[in-house]
């Protein structure tokens, strides 16, 4: 699932990669202030979950790859769903599952559990999406992944806050 990462020894599959300019801060509304008013779940909310994920490759966010971003995030809080579409940066990108797996951790941490989640990668963007979106899919298979405690570390690298 996980090859060597940085420092690992293992070459860099894209070295150069293409860095897009972070989104503002959203702005925080009166109703949103409103304890009174419920407040639903939107897209933004969970893009901004999202977006500061750590590369496992690069010192860069998922948002500075343009792996995430907000367009392809859908959330019906009503029904409690969301769905996550994620765009590696190259084709055969090997760390596409764990970048998928750290998307699906953080909002599983981060959401109440009614929420049914849905992270998979954008179509046509990836030579194995089809297995890596069963992988994802697949609860018993995330599950049984984050019992490995390697890989569950690499996770929480891709999920802390930079220093």
């Amino acid at each position: 699932m996980v090859g060597p990462g940085p420092g690992g020894g293992a070459a860099l599959e894209n070295a150069n990669p293409l860095i897009y300019r972070r989104s503002g801060e959203r702005p925080v509304t009166a109703r949103e202030e409103d304890d009174e008013l419920p407040d639903s779940i939107d897209d933004r909310e969970i893009f901004d979950l999202i977006r500061s994920i750590n590369d496992p490759e690069h010192p860069l966010t998922l948002e500075e790859l343009n792996v995430v971003e907000q367009v392809r995030v859908k959330v019906n809080d009503a029904e409690s769903t969301v769905a996550v579409e994620f765009t590696p940066t190259i084709p055969h990108c090997s760390m596409a599952t764990l970048i998928g797996l750290s998307i699906k951790v953080k909002l599983i941490r981060s959401l109440p559990e009614r929420f049914k989640l849905d992270v998979h990668i954008t179509p046509g963007t990836h030579v194995s999406e089809h297995a890596v979106n069963k992988q994802l899919a697949d609860k018993e298979r995330v599950a049984a992944a984050l019992e490995n405690s390697h890989l569950l570390e690499v996770v929480n690298q891709c999920l802390s806050a930079r220093s």
